[in-house]
């Protein structure tokens, strides 16, 4: 927040676009540190803070907004500036009646331990940061629970959770298509052929183990190998557990294209498409629309 404020000191108007290369550059950041993403992967991290500081500095009061996406010092942050502060942090900010009056705003019906966690908290990085890397830790618990369930379950059941899978995704047309084409070993594996699109026009060959062993490059050869005997360029090799470096680093020699989806990506491709999961809650994270209350 500091170097925000100091960004502002010449008193011009600075868009938050600008504020976000200038303090960039300011910080030495790499461009993968600038690109790097919050873990819903629809913001990056740094402008997320950066956006947070000048919200922060706002309802205290030290910076205003003169016109949509853009800041301007006010006399207060002029004064907070000629006091040399060495870092403003929530903490400093509660000494402005604005700022805690927005705080008691934020923290009301989280009274006593669960207030002053969410004050702890907020130290360590923004509420939008925090909020997405706690639902990020709840998926990865939930991913955790769905590869247990999946190891505990049948062969033919996994055949199934593979073919509602792939549907879910858009291949194969209808579920009835879908399963008709896929399935059948009846040994924890898959070989079939399914559509890419509805209408038939590209197929992908799909194979599935369901071993809790790592799948070795051997097994990988043997697919691409029956990729080659059916003139086919493209699969898909799917694993409740994961796949060897030397499978890995097969794949990524050969010319054909080999899709491998272990354990984990299983687990968070269900998530995505709400296979084997139901919901329990849902929250809406809303900002004020500026065009509504723009008098123009």
């Amino acid at each position: 927040m500091l170097p925000l404020l100091q960004l502002a000191a010449d008193g011009n108007d600075h868009a938050v676009r600008e504020a976000i290369d200038n303090l960039g550059r300011a910080f030495k950041l790499s461009n993968e540190e600038c690109r790097e993403l919050l873990p819903s992967g629809f913001e990056a991290r740094f402008d997320n803070r950066v956006h947070w500081a000048r919200s922060y500095l706002k309802q205290a009061g030290l910076l205003q907004n003169p016109a949509r996406g853009s800041f301007r010092i006010t006399d207060d942050g002029r004064k907070v500036l000629d006091s040399k502060p060495k870092r403003i942090n929530i903490n400093f900010l509660m000494q402005f009646p604005k700022f805690m009056d927005f705080r008691n705003r934020s923290l009301r019906g989280n009274a006593g331990k669960k207030g002053e966690a969410v004050a702890v908290a907020e130290a360590a990085g923004t509420t939008k940061e925090i909020l997405e890397e706690c639902y990020q830790k709840l998926r990865n618990e939930l991913a955790g629970d769905l590869l247990e369930a999946i190891r505990q379950s049948s062969p033919r059941f996994f055949e199934n959770l593979v073919v509602d899978l792939l549907v879910k995704m858009g291949y194969g047309g209808s579920r009835k298509e879908a399963a008709r084409v896929v399935g059948g070993s009846g040994d924890g594996g898959i070989d079939g052929i399914i559509n890419e699109d509805r209408l038939g026009l590209d197929v992908i060959y799909v194979q599935a183990k369901r071993w809790d062993g790592t799948v070795g490059e051997v097994d990988i050869r043997n697919f691409v190998g029956s990729l080659s005997g059916r003139k086919a360029s493209r699969g898909v090799f799917i694993t409740a557990s994961s796949f060897t470096k030397s499978a890995l680093e097969f794949v990524a020699r050969i010319k054909e294209t080999v899709i491998l989806i272990d354990g984990e990506k299983l687990a968070q491709l269900m998530i995505e498409h709400g296979v084997g999961v139901s919901k329990v809650a849902s929250y809406e994270i809303g900002k004020v629309d500026a065009d509504y209350f723009s008098e123009e």
